[in-house]
């Protein structure tokens, strides 16, 4: 079993992990025929500011993350024993091969097409629950922790345990388009009843896709359980203004913050009442 799949490691954290995604820093560096941006370089940059681990996204295209990428991020991250791999992408095109060889901390199952620009929905299960299943038993064999991309949908919560995976994570897009909006309230709360949902079947809490300092803490504030964020596009876009390092620190912050103001309300609401298990508190998938 991967060492790092223990729970000390969870429990040493404060809070929610933040992992970096660096397609974009590939899709940038592909646009040229150079070797810039790095993303290698940027993936330390990220972890020395703080980022709790990495995430990857290969396409069978290529179209940004390459397989050397996928295989040059393994050995950086031997040297930071404290982070977390997070290789994405859907097992029935080129993930699996990548698993096989590398056995990252974790992989992520996205049901995505070779043509999509992006991610743009969850598994259906129980649908896709018998294709799935070898490839989540196999991955899990080879010590690693399987996620599955989902809708906001509570029902799913128990077919995706029953399945066997390790974790689920919420795809955020639709919060993301109603933050700040007056459906807000209305999406999110279909985001903490899945959370719910998936808290009761004993599921680890991912959530990623279209995340970003604006809506960042809101989220967190409301939905319980929540482990890790995996957030790409709008960190890069910040680290323009920002610079890569500070901007992992700023949402390092909003990740405090969000931590900090639902420990001040549970002070407020009951005096001397401890955190609940939430995000991770205690041992987790």
């Amino acid at each position: 079993m991967n060492p790092l799949l223990s729970f000390g490691l969870e429990q040493r954290r404060a809070s929610t992990a933040l992992s970096v995604n660096l397609n974009r820093v590939a899709l940038l560096r592909n646009s040229r025929p150079l070797n810039f941006p790095s993303v290698t370089r940027a993936a330390t940059i990220a972890l020395h500011a703080g980022a709790h681990g990495i995430t990857v996204h290969p396409r069978p295209d290529e179209r940004h993350i390459r397989t050397s990428d996928v295989h040059e991020l393994a050995a950086l991250l031997k040297d930071h024993p404290q982070a977390e791999f997070n290789i994405e992408g859907n097992p029935f095109h080129n993930l699996m091969p990548l698993v096989r060889a590398l056995r990252p901390q974790q992989c992520t199952f996205v049901p995505d097409s070779a043509e999509q620009a992006t991610s743009d929905h969850g598994w259906v299960l129980p649908r896709d629950a018998a294709a799935l299943a070898p490839l989540i038993h196999e991955a899990q064999a080879l010590g690693v922790r399987v996620s599955l991309f989902m809708d906001p949908d509570p029902g799913a919560m128990r077919s995706a345990r029953a399945l066997g995976a390790d974790r689920v994570e919420l795809y955020t897009e639709s919060y993301a388009h109603a933050h700040g909006t007056p459906r807000q309230a209305e999406v999110l709360a279909g985001y903490v009843a899945t959370a719910r949902a998936a808290l009761v079947e004993g599921l680890g809490i991912n959530a990623g896709h279209d995340l970003n300092r604006d809506n960042l803490g809101d989220f967190l504030g409301a939905v319980p359980g929540v482990l890790e964020v995996s957030i790409g596009h709008a960190l890069i876009a910040d680290a323009l203004e920002l610079g890569l390092g500070e901007t992992v620190r700023a949402y390092l912050r909003c990740i405090e913050g969000a931590r900090a103001a639902a420990t001040t309300g549970l002070a407020h609401a009951a005096p001397g009442a401890t955190r609940p298990a939430g995000p991770l508190a205690g041992a987790a998938p």
